[in-house]
């Protein structure tokens, strides 16, 4: 949208708080913590879609970025108990649970042997057996397989528990990983900062100080990182907001984040489970403040096997730059928990479609968002801006 339109819209807002904020916005002017309050209190869908739309554009145009990936998730047997999981069994009652082998993780990485993947996202349970040697053994085998392959992996959750086990400091504990072979760290494990809420659904793994110094550390030597956030569940307006502050914060000193992803509250098979859901509107406008509220994150995500394809194609125009991958059906985090999507898994070509439909440009990326090839907003493929797909 052209900053005149904006001006109009600016122009025609009847309520003085929303008008000095929308000024701010024309002028790339960061919005206060209450001014984030009162988007979420006062500001209407079309309003704020108008707004996170126009940042969109300025940072990225009509880019909309995608990578081919695939999961691991070695175990969904957990040492912890979140109120909100639907993925995890508990180690003592760990029956229907699951553990892979080295070797079938091995496996599942030669299983990709000659397909253009550039990414493997390893996350899963808490398991005591599984220690940081484990992981760091298997991290050194991926990278002696296939050495081009970025491997992001392990919430602040899972790396907390691992450095405590092992008796290691987060820097001692990360250069280790790192020098096994891993890349990025996911933003997983973030859920809601607020100790008070942290306490209600997820009381017993790593507290928001952990999180964000585990990701400070992170990007002290070298590492980006990514961010999320669970939403809508019993969060209040000014918990988000906070946590969104904490991460503007750490971004300003580090610059270490890639992308912020909201993840919605999904409630199957959970001991949340008479929360209802937040709706489609709600979530929209979650997108849309995020993208307004984080001005120094250069990407805001859908996780599109959480929205589901058509949701996400929406959430385009409300600031999502970014889509996630192809994925391959490789993850049961959210489909276990009940999401739009029981079977996530994308090609290329349908990824290229999704966003086309919505007069978007596909641009396939890297995990570190350097681009690997840039499509037609309609039509065929343009030449690769990188000869390698690897």
């Amino acid at each position: 949208m052209k900053p005149e339109s904006l001006s109009w819209i600016i122009q025609s807002t009847t309520d003085a708080e929303l008008k000095m904020i929308g000024e701010k916005i024309i002028a790339n002017q960061r919005i206060s913590a209450e001014e984030g309050i009162i988007l979420f209190d006062k500001a209407d869908l079309p309003w704020l879609g108008a707004f996170a739309n126009h940042i969109r554009e300025q940072k990225h145009g009509q880019k909309t970025y995608f990578n081919r990936n695939f999961h691991i998730e070695p175990t969904n047997v957990c040492v912890f108990s979140c109120n909100f999981c639907s993925y995890s069994r508990l180690y003592a009652h760990r029956e229907d649970g699951w553990v892979l082998s080295e070797d079938q993780m091995m496996d599942i990485v030669r299983s990709y042997d000659g397909k253009p993947v550039t990414e493997v996202h390893i996350v899963g349970g808490v398991h005591p057996k599984m220690d940081i040697h484990f992981f760091a053994n298997l991290l050194k085998k991926i990278k002696k397989h296939r050495p081009e392959l970025h491997i992001k992996g392990f919430t602040a959750v899972e790396l907390d528990y691992m450095f405590r086990k092992a008796k290691l400091t987060v820097w001692e504990g990360l250069k280790l990983l790192q020098e096994a072979g891993l890349d990025s760290l996911p933003g997983g494990g973030a859920e809601i900062f607020d100790p008070v809420i942290r306490e209600k659904i997820c009381a017993d793994k790593v507290d928001a100080a952990g999180w964000l110094q585990i990701h400070e550390t992170a990007h002290q030597i070298g590492m980006q990182t990514n961010a999320t956030m669970l939403y809508g569940h019993i969060e209040h307006y000014s918990h988000r907001i906070d946590h969104m502050t904490k991460l503007r914060e750490l971004q300003d000193r580090t610059n270490g984040f890639n992308t912020f992803i909201p993840l919605k509250f999904r409630n199957k098979d959970n001991d949340m489970r008479d929360i209802p859901e937040s709706s489609i509107i709600e979530d929209m406008r979650m997108y849309a403040i995020a993208r307004i509220y984080l001005d120094n994150f250069p990407h805001l995500k859908a996780y599109w096997p959480m929205l589901g394809r058509q949701n996400a194609q929406l959430s385009l125009a409300f600031g999502v730059n970014d889509i996630d991958g192809t994925i391959d059906d490789t993850t049961k985090i959210y489909s276990m928990a009940g999401s739009e999507e029981q079977s996530p898994s994308m090609t290329t070509e349908e990824l290229v479609t999704l966003i086309q439909q919505v007069n978007r440009v596909p641009v396939e990326r890297g995990t570190l968002y350097n681009i690997i090839r840039e499509y037609k907003s309609h039509g065929p493929a343009m030449e690769a801006a990188s000869p390698s797909l690897n």
